[in-house]
């Protein structure tokens, strides 16, 4: 197959999802892709750039058998402005996150809009959502807010999306196996962006007290930083300079991977996450996801169904954090999240979204 495909906003976590599913695809991809950088003004003018893009490549021959693009997309905007052979292709569409429920500190100025727009590329075609934890929150968000319109509040638009949806985790890297944990004090690793929906002040709350304990420990903290990061990690970068043996952004993979590998535990404090990519990684790099029992959590990592996986989950903010922390140091290591995740790596994953969009156009044709 030919698969053209879309991403308005072409990079991190969007970038890498698409060039290891392309890498690895029995198919061949065309990736359109476009610079991550103001995803707003993405989000307003891909659809115009991304089909002039494809109108240009369409008048050098080149033809795709169906379409797949992010959530980024307004899909039917670009459909009705590409030319007929691309717009007459089936779709399918990869929600990594969606605009009703992504956090955003000014809750009172949620532009809607983007949102809808989410809406109506879901209506467009198949669309694949990265943990089912993120389609029952999109389409709740979005049950709401359609009850809340004057009128023609499109009653059975949720059931369309949800009829007309798949659950298909992304992928991630395969690590080779670690050698036996040797002795030595607790190695502690945070990995997500240095913001306040990731909850930093709950994750420093809980090595303040492990600290306090006399727990030894090293501390790792990484992940992507903006511009404005909380001020926590500047307090904590001068509190633990004692502990720190990594801080800040990994701009190369080998490194990345390296803090991956080095840690005992990667621990997430987040109030909110769609599918926790940097938690199947550290678990497939062989380290112990510390985890809240919440989100997409307790889908991704199999609770109550995979035997020893409620060992990954702590309760009770920084002092349950603290507590579970304390045990880990006292050697209650629990490192058979590897197994769990197995079934993620992208040699499976890509096969299986390669199945499923082969299905779509096959169907569609029909």
């Amino acid at each position: 197959m030919r698969i053209l495909a879309l991403e308005p906003y072409y990079g991190g976590s969007h970038r890498i999802f698409l060039d290891r599913w392309a890498d690895q695809s029995r198919h061949d991809f065309t990736i359109l892709g476009l610079e991550a950088h103001k995803w707003k003004w993405r989000m307003r003018h891909a659809s115009v750039t991304l089909a002039d893009q494809a109108a240009q490549l369409g008048a050098q021959g080149r033809r795709w058998d169906a379409i797949f693009c992010s959530d980024m997309l307004n899909l039917p905007e670009f459909l009705g402005l590409a030319p007929l052979a691309v717009r007459s292709l089936p779709t399918v569409a990869y929600f990594h996150e969606n605009q009703l429920t992504y956090p955003d500190d000014r809750k009172d100025q949620r532009d809607i809009h983007f949102g809808l727009s989410n809406m109506v590329t879901a209506l467009a075609g198949e669309t694949w959502f990265n943990s089912a934890f993120h389609r029952q929150e999109f389409l709740g968000a979005l049950e709401r807010l359609l009850t809340a319109m004057p009128d023609y509040n499109l009653p059975d638009v949720t059931r369309r999306i949800r009829d007309a949806s798949r659950i298909m985790h992304p992928g991630v890297d395969e690590f080779p196996p670690r050698p036996p944990r040797t002795a030595g004090p607790l190695k502690i690793l945070w990995a997500a962006r240095w913001e306040h929906d990731k909850d930093p002040e709950t994750f420093f709350d809980a090595i303040t007290r492990i600290e306090a304990a006399g727990v030894d420990f090293r501390l790792s903290v990484i992940g992507e930083q903006f511009n404005q990061a909380p001020e926590i990690f500047e307090t904590a970068a001068q509190q633990f300079q004692h502990r720190i043996d990594r801080w800040g952004y990994q701009r190369s993979q080998g490194d990345y991977h390296a803090a991956l590998t080095d840690a005992d535990v990667f621990v997430s404090t987040a109030r909110h996450e769609f599918f926790g990519i940097s938690a199947v990684e550290a678990a497939a790099a062989g380290a112990m996801p510390v985890l809240p029992r919440r989100l997409a959590y307790p889908e991704v990592f199999q609770l109550d169904r995979a035997p020893g996986v409620e060992a990954l989950f702590y309760s009770g903010g920084a002092a349950g954090l603290a507590d579970k922390l304390t045990k880990l140091a006292e050697g209650d290591l629990w490192f058979g999240a590897a197994e769990i995740v197995k079934p993620l790596s992208w040699s499976l994953r890509a096969a299986d979204m390669d199945d499923r969009i082969e299905q779509v156009a096959g169907d569609f044709e029909a």
